[in-house]
């Protein structure tokens, strides 16, 4: 059976769409922002390279490079993530490829199950830590904001015996693994340090301490499902390739959860114009 062809014009229009990349589309406030991320599901902070994904950068400032001049329109952005830092309105991490994510907290307990969080997190980093899945400087920076409560970056690198500069690829690496497996999280700007900016850390479970039981119903299948119809219905239609590359699953996992997708109804295999090789696309493209 010959699949289905569709153009690669109206995915991209589609894309344009989803992405909110024309001016009347842009987004003009922080509420704005919420809305998007809520729509979506999750986005990117800025644009990532070979990464297709909605981002709070483009959606406010066009399909354009992130900019180096500081003051430039698109990074009233970086306000808006500042000032809603905390404030529970989403979820900001590095978390997918360890890069800024922003995921709607209702779609939160989705990525948390998937998680190598098992519901008790004052063991659960000595057992990853004991099985070699995660490293001492990992076990040392959650330790210490278990015990001291929430610091910020140059706070957090003293009371971990981490401030000399020798030790600041392995610091910044046990920040970002951290982050990727939803154990500690940013939740507030502090004037510490020379640039007077400054992170302010905490566990991810103490600042949402009901994100376990959210979590308690939902098992690997469900959330992985999940999480590839809400990146499928932001971009309209992907390879296996870019979930592997998105999400970091493995090729039979992504393989079982797109027939699961097309099982259900939600989704077609298809062939784009002009493209080489199979994807799946969302059914608003072939209707």
């Amino acid at each position: 059976m010959l699949a289905l062809k569709i153009p690669l014009e109206a995915v991209q229009a589609y894309r344009t769409k989803t992405f909110r990349m024309l001016a009347q589309d842009h987004l003009r406030s922080k509420e704005d922002a919420v809305e998007f991320a809520n729509t979506r599901g999750f986005v990117y902070f800025w644009p990532i390279r070979d990464v297709l994904m909605p981002s709070l950068w483009a959606a406010a400032a066009g399909d354009r490079p992130v900019a180096d001049e500081h003051n430039d329109p698109g990074h009233v952005t970086w306000g808006w993530k500042d000032e809603l830092l905390g404030k529970k309105q989403w979820y900001y991490a590095k978390v997918l490829r360890k890069k800024a994510t922003i995921i709607s907290l209702d779609v939160l307990p989705y990525f948390y199950a998937l998680s190598e969080n098992y519901g008790s997190p004052e063991e659960d980093y000595l057992t990853l830590y004991q099985q070699g899945r995660s490293t001492l400087e990992s076990k040392i920076v959650f330790e210490t904001l278990l015990k001291e409560g929430p610091l910020d970056t140059i706070e957090l690198r003293k009371a971990a015996h981490m401030s000399s500069r020798d030790s600041d690829s392995r610091f910044n690496r046990a920040l970002s693994d951290l982050q990727a497996n939803f154990q500690i999280l940013p939740t507030g700007i502090t004037q510490s340090g020379r640039w007077h900016y400054a992170h302010l850390y905490d566990l991810t479970i103490r600042h949402i301490p009901d994100l376990i039981d959210q979590t308690r119903f939902i098992d690997d299948r469900k959330a992985q499902q999940t999480l590839a119809e809400l990146y499928l219905r932001s971009i309209g239609a992907a390879q296996p390739r870019d979930f592997i590359r998105l999400f970091g699953w493995s090729a039979d996992v992504v393989s079982r959860t797109i027939n699961s997708l097309v099982e259900k109804g939600t989704a077609v295999r298809v062939e784009l114009e002009d493209t080489s090789g199979d994807f799946i696309a969302i059914n608003e493209l072939i209707q």
